[in-house]
Formats: structure tokens, sequence, C-alpha cells
């Protein structure tokens, strides 16, 4: 056995001239590896970020479609005209000259200006995003609880008839695409079906003309099926997550010393158990978190919901191509930002990452 091994017999060999390097040694070491790991996982961030903001430029156009010609609403307009809309918005540059604007305009925060609102697209953005955060938030924290206890439940269970019911459900409804189950709910709940009548609205926030607290139970009324929509579809993924490292977790041996100790099973998977099993959830929750901005395209367009979803669905019909672009750009990054966030977290929930 080494010294560099044994620092307490080190310490007790020694006195204490050498207690201080053998306490501040490991610290030493760690601190840069922690540094590097930081400066690694910031770096790819940035690389990801700029293969986004490039991916964005080239990538929607290759859509068909003439953006001018949209602009013009279907009037007949002359060749000036024409030429003249192309100027405006710098359609008639060189591909590389609008791209080297695009990126530059980009890292001072400008978007560009929309073709079909002609205003700028973060004024957009800013408008519909606080729609998208409470549709997608309140799915977002609900999904997240149910899918948590659930998991442990039926980890803890595994075998059981409620963990074969728990997952068997789960994986029912993760598969299933979340706007045709938006479409069932509005055909059965909004619209009614046979003794079933339509309790709910068929799309949009708000019924209009309400103010104070009948508006907030109008938004909330409005809110009841998307939310139902997306935490029926997400909540699965999460389940299965939490439980298959739950069970992962279940034959260790320190859970084996903790019930030999006599505590309670309800108490080690508490304070034992799931607090180590939750660390690949924290990466997919922090993944979803960042979804959470992008909203879900889908379940926005079916239900009418003003948010960023449904901003996207519409700008891409024309193409909005600045819109398109800039939606896109806020939708990748909101994702990257929350996936470096949960690499940066990991080292303080498991200390041997990052070292």
């Amino acid at each position: 056995m080494t010294a560099e091994a044994t620092p307490s017999l080190v310490e007790a060999t020694d006195g204490p001239a050498q207690a201080g390097p053998s306490v501040r040694g490991p610290r030493a070491r760690t601190t840069p590896a922690y540094l590097r790991y930081v400066a690694g996982k910031l770096g790819g961030a940035a690389v990801s970020l700029l293969a986004v903001l490039v991916t964005s430029f080239f990538l929607f156009r290759l859509i068909p479609g003439d953006p001018v010609k949209y602009m013009t609403g279907g009037r007949q307009v002359s060749a000036g005209q024409l030429a003249h809309y192309r100027e405006e918005f710098g359609l008639d540059l060189p591909l590389w000259q609008q791209f080297t604007d695009y990126c530059g305009k980009a890292l001072t925060g400008d978007l560009g200006t929309s073709y079909q609102f002609r205003a700028p697209v973060i004024d957009k953005i800013s408008e519909a995003l606080p729609n998208t955060l409470l549709l997608t938030g309140t799915a977002f924290v609900l999904y997240t609880a149910l899918g948590i206890f659930l998991g442990t439940r039926s980890a803890w269970r595994s075998g059981g008839t409620s963990d074969r019911l728990n997952t068997g459900l789960a994986l029912t409804l993760y598969s299933i695409p979340s706007f045709w189950l938006g479409l069932l709910l509005i055909i059965v709940f909004s619209v009614g079906m046979g003794p079933i009548p339509g309790l709910f609205p068929t799309g949009g926030m708000e019924s209009g003309g309400k103010e104070g607290f009948a508006y907030v139970l109008d938004v909330a009324h409005h809110l009841i099926l998307p939310v139902v929509t997306l935490v029926a579809v997400e909540y699965g993924q999460t389940l299965l997550v939490t439980r298959s490292a739950l069970l992962d977790e279940m034959g260790s041996d320190y859970l084996t010393t903790a019930r030999a100790k006599g505590l309670r099973d309800d108490l080690v998977r508490r304070r034992h158990a799931v607090p180590n099993a939750l660390l690949p959830t924290v990466t997919l929750i922090f993944i979803n978190l960042g979804r959470t901005v992008a909203g879900v395209i889908l379940v926005e367009t079916v239900f009418s919901w003003p948010g960023l979803g449904g901003l996207f669905y519409q700008a891409l019909s024309v193409p909005d191509l600045p819109l398109v672009q800039g939606l896109f750009f806020v939708f990748a990054s909101a994702v990257i930002v929350m996936n470096t966030l949960a690499d940066l977290i990991y080292p303080l929930l498991d200390p041997r990452v990052g070292r």
C-alpha cells in the first residue's frame, strides 16, 4: 500500500507538516479536471450552435415555393415590382452574401424581418413564447412528476400487476402520434360523441371578451385538452427511463445494507435508491425542458394554440424564410443549452463525472 493511496497514514506518520499537502492534493487535481470538463462541454455547445446556424440557413432554402409571390397575395404584378420585393428583402443577392449577412445579424440578435408579418422575427417570437411556455411548461411539470412517480413504483414492484399495467399503458400511449390523439380528444370531448357532450373548446387559447379571473378560467378551460394530450404521450418516456435506472440500482450492496439495518422499504427507496437512479432521468428532464421552448408543433397546430409551434407551421407553409430560420435556431438552441446545463450539473450529482 503506497502513501499516495493512504493519505491518512501519511498524516499519522509524518505529522502535521504533511497534513496540508495530503488534503489539498486531491482537490488540486480535481478542480483543473472539472474546469477542463466544463470547457469541453461549453466548446461543444458553441460548435453545435454554429452548426445549427449554418443548417437553419441552407436547409429551408430547399423548400419549394417563392416567398415573393406569396407576398404579392396572388395579384398580377410586374417584373419590376417583383424585383423591388427581392431587393427589399435581400433575395437578389448571391447566396454566399445572404449567408454572411444572416450570420452577422444573428450574432447580434437580429434574426431578420418576417416576409408575411413585415415585423422583426425576434418580436414575433417574443409574442408567441409566453403562450408556448404556458402550454408546454404545464404539461412538462405534470408528465415529469407522473413519470417519476409511476416509474419508481413500477420498478419497486417489478413484475407485479401494477408494473405490467403501468409499462403497458406507457408504451401504448408513447407510440401514439400526438396529433392523432389530439384529434381524437377533440372529436370525443369537444364536438361530442354519443352520450358524451362537447365539454371543451375545439381550439384556440381564449374565447374573448373576458377579463380578470374569468379570463384565467377561460384560458385554463382551453388548456385542458392540449395538456392532456402532451402528458399522455410524453409521460411514458420518463416512466420507462426512471424504471430502468431504478432496476439497475436495486441489486446494489448498499441497498442490502440499508435493509439489514432495519430500514423500511419506502425509506430505502426514497433516501437511497431513487436519488442514485435519477441521474439518467436528470438528462431527460433537461432535454424535455429545452423542448418546452420549442413547443410541440403538431399539438399546437391541431388545437390552434397561438404559440411558437403554430407560428412555425404557419411560416413553413409560405415559406417565410427569416421566421422559419429564426424559430429553428431558437428551438435547437434551447435543447442544446439545456443539454449542456445537464452535463454541467451531472458532476454535482455524481462526483465521478468530470474527473
